[in-house]
């Protein structure tokens, strides 16, 4: 399997996540980037999951239908041709970090899967749904992780 080279110029792997994209700041998704994406991808699929939470994974962002050709997202937009689930929160899109109060910093996945095949989703899908569709139809994947304490 091929991998995907996913950043962002907001943070660096295993750095911080400024407030500015957390839920307490002004919730602005994070702009990030991509490449090396499989010619023969039909989607791409952004999931953005904290296993830190005390109630078990959350799902923070998960977008479908991403069009394969690009190359990024930037800040408090939705990715090119792609449709944002339900995260959550319970609400549509981006839901930035909200790590309970005196947590050690708890780690945020972003995950983006190279697709050979459309996903479909329940409209708010848990993150382990995500990694059950994905994995019958992943071609590459990249992982960018980000942290946030209160």
């Amino acid at each position: 399997m091929t991998g995907i080279e996913l950043s962002s110029n907001a943070f660096n792997d295993h750095s911080f996540i400024a407030r500015r994209y957390s839920y307490e700041g002004p919730n602005v998704s994070p702009p990030l980037a991509w490449s090396g994406v499989p010619d023969d991808a039909a989607e791409l699929l952004l999931l953005c999951e904290d296993p830190d939470a005390p109630s078990g994974t959350f799902a923070h962002w998960v977008v479908v239908g991403i069009d394969p050709h690009s190359d990024g997202v930037e800040a408090g937009h939705c990715p090119p041709g792609g449709t944002e689930l339900v995260n959550s929160y319970g609400q549509q899109g981006w839901g930035g970090p909200h790590p309970p109060p005196g947590d050690d910093a708890h780690h945020y996945f972003f995950r983006l899967y190279a697709l050979s095949e459309p996903c479909v989703l329940p409209d708010a899908p848990g993150a382990d749904q995500v990694h059950q569709e994905v994995e019958r139809r992943r071609l590459a994947d990249g992982t960018l992780v980000g942290l946030y304490q209160r």
